[in-house]
């Protein structure tokens, strides 16, 4: 099992290949699209290679639930409801939702993910404690 700061090590590495961006730019609190310039298809080579390093299966519903964010149900006029933000949190435990839930922004929610976000995902799934 990895440690926290393996976990770290190991993502950064992925964001650097996948993302063309230094080392030093990688940091917990970046974020991964407004920070690091990731884009849609950027994702899905982040994905693999965390896939790779950590041999583990990344569904792309459980880190990006974009479900919720076209469902009717979640969103009014281009706002995630209570109902919407509530959801969120059951599907994205790992992510800080704070800033997201103050202004609850559809067109924001890209831009909220951290590099710490992605890390505690991945503990979360090969079983870092602490």
């Amino acid at each position: 099992m990895p440690t926290k700061e393996e976990v770290f090590q190991k993502v950064q590495t992925a964001l650097v290949e996948a993302l063309a961006v230094d080392e030093d730019e990688v940091t917990a609190e970046a974020t991964m699209v407004g920070d690091l310039g990731a884009e849609s298809i950027d994702f899905l080579d982040i994905v693999f290679r965390l896939e790779k390093a950590f041999g583990i299966e990344i569904p792309r519903s459980e880190l990006f639930p974009e479900d919720i964010l076209t469902n009717a149900q979640y969103v009014k006029d281009g706002r995630v409801t209570e109902a919407g933000v509530a959801e969120l949190k059951s599907r994205m435990p790992f992510a800080d939702l704070r800033k997201f839930e103050a202004n609850p922004v559809v067109q924001e929610f890209p831009n909220l993910l951290t590099v710490n976000d992605m890390c505690r995902y991945i503990e979360r799934k090969v079983g870092v404690s602490g």
